[in-house]
């Protein structure tokens, strides 16, 4: 019953390469690496430093948040500053949102 398709015929098979079996955990060795010195590496140093911006922050800092605020800190508690933006004015923000710390007569020039 093989009016319309020709038989295929197999062709016989090569030998498998020797010492191929290794080469998917160099891959993953490889990703690996790359994933630590691209992506682990330089994130846990980012979070080290701010960790270390947050433990300095004190009375009279010029400071910026994420949110887009500039302010003078007044007070410092355990996870919360007191930021004053204007003049009488103050925000409680966390310690978390700092981004970083203005250098000093910043606010004057503004």
């Amino acid at each position: 019953m093989s009016f319309f398709i020709s038989e295929a015929v197999a062709q016989d098979g090569a030998e498998a390469a020797a010492g191929g079996s290794f080469e998917p955990f160099i891959m993953l060795a490889i990703f690996a690496a790359v994933f630590y010195f691209l992506i682990w590496r330089p994130q846990s140093k980012r979070n080290k430093e701010h960790k270390g911006l947050l433990e300095n922050l004190g009375k009279g800092d010029e400071v910026s948040t994420s949110g887009g605020l500039v302010g003078k800190i007044t007070k410092v508690e355990e996870g919360f500053v007191v930021m004053e933006v204007a003049n009488n004015i103050e925000l409680t923000i966390q310690k978390q949102a700092v981004l970083n710390v203005l250098p000093k007569g910043t606010l004057k020039s503004m």
